[in-house]
């Protein structure tokens, strides 16, 4: 996956709370074990007013003017800031794949279901949980601010508001270098390749009718 180190990206504010997966990439589209091709339908319920379809041509789909993907303001947004609980409902990674598919690198909220929070992790998906008052502050200033951009440091654990507000946030020491190194559990696995041929030659030795 890719590392993740500083980040300097507009908002996409999503003030709803309870997001769940399903909102997130809805059931249809879960055919696919691959990771790409689902940003077209990143919260596709919100964001088209017919019903969508794996494999189809979205451009002809009627949109919804309301919803903030059509909103040029937030066009190439990198940075999702939500309310509580994102994430809820199913534990499927292709929710995670959808976000970073369309483009966001990074989801600010108060709270994420577990499951999901764990996903963003396996996917190189950075999930920063701040405040509820924190929170609303960065609301308002989106809704204020057209063009309002974040820049995320890794690295220092912090956040940098346009008027030089310095915001910092906890993140797990695990969590934090596997992010910044871009390792997902197989690159974690193969840190340890010589060891595990090691084992397995030592195995083959001590058990040779095993194989």
């Amino acid at each position: 996956m890719q590392p993740f180190e500083k980040l300097c990206g507009l908002v996409l504010p999503i003030d709803r709370a309870n997001v769940d997966t399903d909102a997130i990439i809805p059931k249809q589209y879960l055919k696919s074990i691959y990771r790409s091709g689902f940003g077209a339908n990143l919260f596709d319920d919100w964001r088209y007013l017919d019903p969508g379809e794996p494999y189809m041509d979205h451009s002809q789909r009627r949109i919804n003017p309301d919803f903030l993907l059509h909103d040029a303001r937030y066009h190439n947004a990198e940075i999702l800031l939500t309310r509580e609980n994102y994430g809820c409902g199913s534990s499927r990674e292709h929710a995670v794949w959808a976000m970073v598919d369309f483009g966001i690198r990074v989801v600010i909220a108060p709270s994420f279901a577990d499951i999901f929070f764990n996903n963003c992790l396996n996917n190189g998906l950075l999930a920063i949980i701040l405040p509820l008052a924190r929170v609303d502050q960065l609301f308002e200033e989106v809704k204020n601010k057209p063009g309002y951009r974040l820049t995320v440091d890794l690295d220092t654990k912090t956040i940098a508001t346009p008027g030089g507000e310095i915001i910092s946030f906890d993140i797990e020491e695990f969590r934090r270098n596997r992010l910044l190194t871009g390792l997902d559990e197989i690159g974690l696995t193969l840190l340890h390749a010589e060891a595990i041929l090691a084992y397995e030659q030592n195995h083959k030795q001590n058990a040779p009718w095993l194989f």
